[in-house]
């Protein structure tokens, strides 16, 4: 593990407001909370994201192999955490050889638009279709009880949710449906950061179970995934037609709750 200074207090991960209702009467409601925390590589700034101030540690470490900035946990050299009144700075320290990499990926980053895509400029669109990697030859199928105890069995592992009923959780959960890891946040990207942060610090074998999400399976949690190594991943919602693909392309297995129970997505 690497080493790890905190400088200052984190901000609590909810608070408290009030509702007008449509009696008249005051209600009082949980709500999270929303911090911007950035990114920072050898003093290089990179992103900031909006999250729930809460496991920063294994969220830079989960943030930092999914987007490819390092290949592994002993690639980080140590981290410093910064809590101010506007957010929280994540100063990571990575091996030297990774910088041009790092650098060159910045620069396709932060492309400005042009004619060639007219949402983002056309390197950063190309980025959407690099193809991911095979995660397994042959995918894998699940028991479809096992993902339904799962799912039953998320919401007591979301305790934010339970008070706020406003964030997303990633569950990492082994074949049999027990879960045995979960991660909370606003972002379901950021929650499922944390989650694989989480197994890459405790070196846990990525091949013993699957991830669980509380929300849609969109594109970037099959790619997440699918650059940790993920072989299966269910979701609560159906997945976008992009992430069906990218699921494809990755061979990484797809479950979701249906109308009756739970289903393999065969695309």
């Amino acid at each position: 593990m690497f080493p790890v200074k905190v400088i200052g207090e984190a901000a609590a991960a909810e608070s408290e407001t009030a509702i007008c209702a449509a009696d008249g009467g005051e209600e009082r409601w949980r709500v999270p909370e929303e911090t911007p925390v950035a990114l920072v590589y050898n003093r290089r700034n990179y992103a900031v994201m909006l999250a729930t101030p809460r496991d920063l540690i294994e969220f830079a470490v989960g943030f930092t192999l999914t987007e490819r900035i390092v290949g592994s946990v002993s690639d980080i050299l140590g981290l410093d955490i910064i809590h101010t009144e506007r957010g929280a700075d994540l100063r990571l320290r990575i091996a030297e050889h990774y910088l041009e990499r790092f650098d060159l990926r910045q620069r396709r980053r932060n492309l400005p638009g042009n004619t060639g895509c007219g949402v983002c400029g056309l390197e950063n669109a190309d980025t959407f279709f690099e193809p991911l990697p095979r995660v397994v030859n042959k995918k894998i199928s699940l028991n479809l009880s096992a993902v339904s105890k799962a799912i039953e069995a998320l919401s007591g592992y979301q305790p934010i949710n339970q008070r706020t009923r406003a964030v997303h959780a990633a569950a990492w959960v082994n074949f049999d449906g027990a879960i045995l890891h979960a991660r909370e946040d606003v972002g379901r990207h950021n929650a499922l950061d944390k989650l694989l942060g989480a197994l890459a610090l405790e070196g846990a074998d990525i091949k013993s179970g699957f991830v669980l999400m509380s929300s849609r399976c969109s594109y970037e949690l099959i790619e997440k995934a699918a650059h940790c190594g993920v072989t299966a991943l269910a979701s609560i919602s159906s997945p976008t037609s992009f992430a069906l693909r990218k699921a494809a392309e990755a061979n990484m297995a797809l479950y979701a709750r249906t109308a009756t129970g739970v289903g393999e997505i065969i695309g």
